[in-house]
């Protein structure tokens, strides 16, 4: 799976023997932001090391590869929340001003409409989006069009960054017990598919769910 994104065992091979808190906050910050890249090669190997003091990140410390992964990922969904507030929103605006827009029945009532809803419920979504895979660089954009406020998206960009860097480092601990270097490509490989069909499973949920609320029957005031 990972293969199929890029030569990711020769990268990984190469991280393995450079890897240092430097390496993973760049390609955190690069893995967040508009770049696709999976953070599944960064973390779980770095945790590893300091797990296994071997190679280039024995001086790691497993808390620390999680602190800092977090704040290369928070950095890199900053660049995404200010590219789609600075570019995004007026192109927005401008398709919704358009008679193209009028004739998909968008105006700037409806937009403005949509950038409250977001920036009231916005919150939850950007921590859950965090969670799910192909959806966690993709969750600032709407964010950043919305103008949601900064300091909720980061913190909860953070919270949910928090929690997924550490359900990979906690991987990158468990291998760390079982499993050669030789094998841990192939096993980071393995495990990572679980965790897309986990993130899947957790998106769709969090779907219905705001579909539910979205349809059910509201009670009369």
């Amino acid at each position: 799976m990972l293969a199929e994104i890029f030569n990711a065992a020769d990268f990984f091979s190469w991280f393995i023997e450079n890897a240092n808190y430097v390496f993973v906050f760049v390609f955190m910050v690069i893995e967040s932001s508009f770049i696709p890249f999976p953070s599944e090669v960064i973390v779980p190997p770095a945790a590893y090391l300091a797990c296994t003091n071997a190679g280039a990140g024995s001086d790691m410390n497993i808390f620390m590869v999680v602190v800092v992964a977090t704040l290369g990922a928070l950095g890199g969904a900053f660049i995404n929340y200010f590219l789609s507030l600075w570019i995004g929103r007026p192109v927005v605006y401008k398709f919704a001003d358009s008679r193209l827009g009028h004739a998909c029945l968008i105006d700037r009532a409806k937009v403005e409409k949509a950038e409250a809803y977001f920036d009231k419920h916005g919150a939850v979504s950007t921590f859950v989006g965090r969670l799910i895979p192909a959806i966690r660089q993709l969750i600032s954009i709407p964010a950043g069009i919305s103008r949601m406020n900064i300091g909720t998206f980061a913190l909860f960009t953070a919270l949910g960054a928090l929690v997924w860097n550490g359900i990979l480092a906690a991987l990158g601990y468990w291998l760390s017990l079982h499993v050669s270097p030789s094998m841990l490509f192939e096993k980071v490989e393995e495990y990572n598919s679980y965790l897309t069909w986990a993130g899947i499973a957790l998106g769709a949920i969090c779907v219905i769910y705001i579909l539910w609320n979205a349809f059910k029957p509201r009670k009369a005031e």
